[in-house]
C-alpha cells in the first residue's frame, strides 16, 4: 500500500514538475489488487485558461493505442478470422511485391510481410527518418495531415495500401525498428471484419467495458474536457503546440477518415484502466469478457527472437525489456534503469500518456499528460520508483 510519506513523495514531485514547466499538468491511478489505492490530480489541462487537469479530462493516447489495436486482433485470432502467418497482401493489394533496403539499394524483399511481423514491429515499416523508408513514410504521414479539412481525406485502407508502396529499412522478421505497423493493423481490422477500424473497437471493446469517452474523435460536448497539448519553447518553457502529427487532427473535433491503429485514439484515465484491468484479469472485466485467458497471456509476453532483440535493446531506456504484440515487456528488472516487476508489461505515447501492468504483484499504473515527444519521462519513471518502491 502507499503511506502518507510516499503519497506525499508523489505529490512533490509532480507539483515541482509543474512549477518548473516541465508539463502543464497531468493526473495518476494506482490500482492493486483491482482496487484503486491512490488517485491523485495536478495542474492545468489549459494553462491559458486556467482550466485543472480533472478525473474526467480526456487526453491523446497517441501510441498507447497501440495495446488496444493488438488486442483487436486477438479477437479476430480467437474467432479464427485471421493467421498470424497471413501475409499482409491478402488483405492490402498495396503490400506485393515490396522493395526492402539493403547496402544503399532496394531490392526485393525476401519475403512476404506477415502479420506477425506487424504486431512485433519487425517489418521493415518506420516512422520519419533520414532513409528512403523514412522519408516516405513522413511524405506520406504528411499527405494524410494536408487532407485532414479535405474533402477527400485518405482513409484507412487507402492510406495503407499506399504505405505498402514504400520502401522497407529491412526485411521483414529480420530486425527490429519501431514504426507504422499498428496502423496496418487497423487497415487489416476493417477488411477482416468488415467494420470501420472504430465501429470494430467500440463494439468489442469500448462499448462492453463502458468506455464512453475512448475513440478517433472528440463530440462538441466533450470538446471542454480535452487536454491542450503543450511543447517546450526556445528557453525551456512551455507553449501551446497546434500541429498534427502522424496524420492525427490535434483538434479531434471531427470524425477521421484515417483511423490510426497505432496513434489516434483519445481516452480518460478511468476508461483506459478498464481496460488494462480487463487485461490483468485474464480478458475479462466487471463480468464481461473480451478476450479467453490464454489469449492475453500471448498478447502480453515477448515474441522477439535474438537478432530482433539485439536491435530492440538500442532502446537505451528500455533496458532489461523485451517487446511483442505492441508492448514492452519487462525480461530482466536487474538491467532497467528503474525499478519493475518482472513479466510487467504496458507501453507509453509521444504526449507522455502512460501504462503499465505488473501480473506478479497484481498492480496498475496509469499516468496521463500532453507534451510532445516524451514516451516515458525522466517524471513518470521517479513516480514509478516511488510506487514500486511501495506496492511490492
Amino acid at each position: 500500500m502507499l503511506h502518507t510519506t510516499e503519497i506525499n513523495q508523489i505529490k512533490k514531485v509532480l507539483t515541482a514538475n509543474i512549477e518548473n514547466e516541465t508539463i502543464a499538468g497531468g493526473n495518476l491511478l494506482v490500482l492493486k489488487n483491482g482496487k484503486e489505492i491512490f488517485y491523485h490530480e495536478d495542474g492545468f489541462a489549459d494553462r491559458e485558461e486556467k482550466r485543472p487537469v480533472r478525473r474526467d479530462s480526456i487526453f491523446r493516447l497517441y501510441s498507447m493505442t497501440k495495446p488496444i489495436t493488438a488486442a483487436a486482433m486477438m479477437i479476430l485470432l480467437e474467432r479464427g478470422a485471421i493467421d498470424l502467418y497471413d501475409p499482409v497482401s491478402k488483405y492490402l493489394n498495396g503490400f506485393k511485391e515490396q522493395k526492402a533496403a539493403q547496402n544503399g539499394q532496394l531490392i526485393p524483399a525476401a519475403r512476404e510481410m506477415l502479420i506477425k511481423d506487424l504486431l512485433s514491429m519487425t517489418s521493415g515499416l518506420v516512422y520519419a527518418g533520414d532513409h528512403p523508408a523514412g522519408r516516405e513514410t513522413q511524405t506520406l504521414f504528411q499527405e494524410i495531415e494536408n487532407g485532414l479539412n479535405s474533402k477527400s481525406p485518405l482513409n484507412t485502407i487507402d492510406a495503407m495500401n499506399r504505405l505498402g508502396k514504400c520502401p522497407l529499412a529491412f526485411h521483414p522478421g529480420a530486425s527490429w525498428e519501431y514504426g507504422a505497423s499498428a496502423d496496418v493493423l487497423g487497415a487489416v481490422i476493417e477488411i477482416v471484419s468488415g467494420k470501420r477500424f472504430g465501429e470494430f473497437l467500440a463494439d468489442e471493446i469500448f462499448r462492453p467495458l463502458e468506455m464512453q469517452d475512448t475513440g478517433f474523435w472528440v463530440p462538441e460536448e466533450k470538446s471542454n474536457r480535452l487536454v491542450k497539448v503543450y511543447e517546450d519553447d526556445e528557453a525551456g518553457r512551455l507553449q501551446v503546440y497546434t500541429g498534427n502529427h502522424l496524420g492525427i487532427n490535434n483538434r479531434m473535433d471531427r470524425k477521421p477518415a484515417f483511423e490510426s491503429g497505432g496513434a489516434g485514439l483519445v481516452s480518460t484515465l478511468d476508461d483506459y484502466a478498464k481496460f488494462a484491468g480487463m487485461l490483468m484479469q485474464g480478458g475479462q472485466y466487471d463480468g464481461k469478457r473480451i478476450l479467453k485467458t490464454r489469449t492475453v497471456n500471448y498478447l502480453t509476453s515477448a515474441t522477439l527472437n535474438s537478432s530482433q532483440q539485439n536491435s530492440f535493446d538500442n532502446w537505451l531506456t528500455l533496458a532489461g525489456h523485451s517487446y511483442g504484440n505492441l508492448m514492452r515487456v519487462l525480461t530482466d528488472c536487474s538491467k532497467a534503469g528503474d525499478l519493475g516487476s518482472p513479466g510487467e508489461y504496458g507501453w507509453d505515447g509521444w504526449l507522455g500518456a502512460y501504462f503499465c501492468n505488473c501480473p506478479n504483484d497484481d498492480l496498475t499504473i496509469l499516468f496521463m499528460m500532453q507534451k510532445t515527444n516524451c514516451g516515458t519521462t525522466a517524471l513518470t519513471r521517479k513516480l514509478r520508483n516511488i510506487i514500486l518502491s511501495s506496492c511490492c
